[in-house]
């Protein structure tokens, strides 16, 4: 198997990891020299030797392809610059998001393992970590991820990984890598961290993780118009995963179309562009929402719990995040809200998160209902929790302006 091997960045004394820049560096020519990578638009490549497909096939033959199940250039392409961007010596790509978070979970884990995990977490991981995993006798013990304390009790012998996202998803609850890794470390398991909310804001390997997964198809792809995902590691945890015999990604299958694979990575190169303009607009109303006295989470603001931690582990280069929540305290209120911002023509009242325009959903009725009800109160989920991906707004103090008038038509404000 061919795997992804990184072109290193430039290396400069005393200088800050710099995702962007580490981007920027690679040269990735296409098949005639063209500034954008060539598409592999083939499932299957030749050989002018049997031998050379053989040895291909064992792993043996570096810089041959054999099926694109296995590999392809325009995933390696992809690849390279995603473990590039999160300083990882490789990285996989996969067709959704979750394909990575359940790829990296099952390679890890093995029939009667246990798992500790954020109680707060996307809800399709959620249920794959409650439900799903049963079947394989594979146990989950859910914790408050703030708690360090309940983190490290909940660990048992037979515990395989921690498992979190750097900023939780709905509750923005930052998680304090450095010290769960400290704690993984100590008791021999796997750190594995979400980063979907925060791409080059934060760099959870920098921070002692041991595997980074994404959903591609929020903030790293921008558009909305594709389902991806992606997972970065150390050399050997991709090969096992892309193993012919035992790989979870090797055997699942849950390859990414190279069109696709393509368009992301041209993508990802205005990502950091991208993300300086979320924070800047999601901070300005994050201030609006605060000053005009409504109930708010942003990692931004001085009152969020974690907001000193958020400092300590952000690039500050990029802000605090596109990401903001407003709790109107009843799920009836939450809709009316949204659907009159809609109308005022605010943005769309949509799951998802990472569009270039905001993005507004009901959590615990939409991305987090798969959470049963008594778990949601149980995180402090409330039923009007409302849930910002704030858009590129070219005229932020415009669309505030728009937002106040939905809140003075329903009276919140």
């Amino acid at each position: 198997m061919f795997l992804p091997e990184n072109q290193p960045a430039k290396k400069q004394q005393n200088m800050k990891f710099d995702p962007a820049s580490n981007i920027q560096d690679l040269l990735q020519f296409g098949e005639f020299g063209d500034v954008n990578p060539s598409i592999t638009d083939s499932a299957t490549y030749t050989f002018m030797e049997a031998k050379t497909m053989l040895d291909t096939f064992h792993g043996e033959q570096e810089g041959c392809f054999l099926y694109s199940r296995h590999w392809n250039p325009s995933n390696k392409y992809l690849a390279d610059a995603l473990a590039a961007m999160e300083g990882t010596e490789a990285a996989w790509v996969t067709a959704s998001g979750m394909a990575a978070i359940t790829n990296t979970i099952l390679q890890l884990c093995s029939t009667g393992d246990h798992i500790v995990s954020s109680m707060t977490t996307y809800g399709g991981t959620f249920a794959f970590l409650a439900n799903y995993l049963k079947k394989f006798k594979i146990e989950v013990t859910f914790v408050d991820i703030t708690n360090l304390e309940q983190v490290e009790k909940a660990i048992r012998t037979n515990t395989t990984m921690i498992y979190t996202e750097s900023m939780t998803n709905p509750l923005l609850q930052i998680s304090d890598l450095p010290a769960l890794a400290q704690i993984s470390r100590k008791h021999k398991v796997k750190l594995v961290v979400d980063n979907t909310f925060t791409p080059m804001m934060i760099a959870p390997v920098k921070q002692g993780a041991d595997i980074v997964v994404y959903s591609m198809t929020k903030f790293i792809n921008g558009k909305n118009d594709c389902v991806a995902g992606a997972i970065c590691a150390s050399t050997e945890f991709i090969a096992s995963l892309a193993d012919v015999n035992s790989g979870t990604s090797m055997l699942l299958g849950p390859v990414l179309d190279p069109m696709r694979s393509s368009s992301i990575h041209k993508n990802l190169h205005t990502l950091h562009i991208r993300m300086k303009q979320h924070s800047l607009n999601a901070m300005y109303l994050a201030e609006r929402f605060k000053a005009a006295g409504l109930k708010i989470i942003y990692p931004g603001i001085p009152e969020h719990p974690q907001h000193e931690l958020m400092k300590e582990l952000m690039n500050p280069d990029f802000g605090f995040g596109g990401m903001i929540a407003i709790d109107l305290e009843t799920s009836e209120k939450a809709a009316k809200f949204m659907e009159l911002m809609q109308k005022e023509g605010v943005g769309y009242l949509a799951v998802s998160l990472g569009y270039f325009k905001t993005l507004f959903s009901n959590s615990g009725k939409s991305t987090s209902s798969e959470v049963p009800e008594d778990v949601q109160k149980k995180m402090g989920l409330s039923d009007g929790l409302v849930r910002f991906s704030v858009g590129l707004d070219n005229d932020i103090e415009r669309s505030w302006l728009k937002i106040q008038s939905c809140l003075k038509t329903m009276s919140i404000i």
